[in-house]
Order: structure tokens, then C-alpha cells, then sequence
């Protein structure tokens, strides 16, 4: 299996996996959310991408600051395609805390839903944002057009850095026409 260096904590960890680049079929995955009055949900590149315009905000863990910071920056910045697009925040959280994460007032999360890659880490392996030494993944952003084909992928180099909002947001709203 391949492995990617990536920054973590002032150190330097491996990503495994491929590392994807534009033109590539977007991978197949197995994730879960959390559906009030349903339960866990089990949800695949399928269920997420439903033929639309489909940005995957990756996260190491959603409660910290930048990860907070990211998502945030992505919901406010998507609700203006929010019919046009689906919006999701990937991380290795239990689908529990992401919805508390996500309820809470202070953060209001309403445009983008999330996916929790906590069970087999299918998501993290098959986009190669694993980290080996300590099962999360690393930040990255993936857009994939309604054809299922990735048009932006950016794999952030280090845990504290943030991705490029205006271009992944640029190629989402290219993908939703």
C-alpha cells in the first residue's frame, strides 16, 4: 500500500492509500451518519453523491480549531449552492459527536452534513487520507462532478495548515454548473 508523508503534531506520520488527482473516478466508500428518530445510517459514494456536485471536506477530528474552522468556512460558503450541490464533512468522529459538534449554537453547521469513517475507515483508506500510525484521517478537500469524476483534489501537507477554500469552492460551483 502506498504511504504519503503528512505533518501531525510537530511530527511527520504516513497517509496511506492512493493519492488521487483530477479525472479519477471518485472511489467507493462506506461511512455512517447519525439521522434523528432513524438511528445510523449506513452511506456510499452513491448515497452521498446521488448524481450532484459532491465537496468532502476531510478532518482529522471536527472539535479541534482548525477542523472547526474548516467546517465552518465550508457551510457558510456552500449555502448558495446548497440546491445544487451536496456538501459533507469527513471525519473519523463518531457520528454522535459530529451531531452534537454540529448542533451546538455556537458552530450552527446547517449546509453541509457529516460522514463518520470511524467503523472501517473505507472512506479514509480508499482516498488515501489514512493516517497509519493513529487511524484519522488528514485534512484534504475532494470535489467530484455529477459524472462521479474528481475535478479538485488537495491533499493538505500538515494537520495545522487549512486547505484552499476559494479554489475548492471555485471547482464545486464549475462541477454544479
Amino acid at each position: 500500500m502506498d504511504k504519503h508523508p503528512f505533518g501531525f503534531a510537530g511530527k511527520t506520520v504516513h497517509v496511506v492509500g492512493p493519492r488521487l488527482k483530477v479525472g479519477d473516478k471518485a472511489p467507493d466508500f462506506r461511512c455512517h451518519r447519525f439521522v434523528p428518530g432513524t438511528g445510523l445510517v449506513e452511506i456510499g459514494l452513491a448515497d452521498a453523491h446521488g448524481g450532484k456536485a459532491t465537496l468532502f471536506s476531510v478532518v482529522p477530528s471536527i472539535d479541534t480549531p482548525v477542523c472547526s474552522t474548516q467546517t465552518q468556512k465550508f457551510n457558510q460558503q456552500i449555502a448558495a449552492l446548497a440546491d445544487k450541490a451536496r456538501c459533507y464533512t469527513v471525519s473519523c468522529d463518531l457520528p454522535f459527536a459530529q451531531n452534537r459538534f454540529c448542533g451546538d449554537a455556537t458552530h450552527k453547521i446547517d449546509n453541509l452534513q457529516n460522514l463518520s469513517d470511524y467503523r472501517d475507515r473505507s472512506f479514509g483508506k480508499a482516498f488515501g487520507v489514512l493516517i497509519d500510525e493513529i487511524q484519522i484521517l488528514a485534512r484534504a478537500v475532494f470535489v467530484v462532478d455529477g459524472n462521479g469524476v474528481l475535478t479538485y483534489v488537495e491533499y493538505v501537507p500538515e494537520a495545522k495548515a487549512e486547505p484552499n477554500y476559494e479554489a475548492a469552492l471555485a471547482a464545486l460551483q464549475k462541477a454544479a454548473g
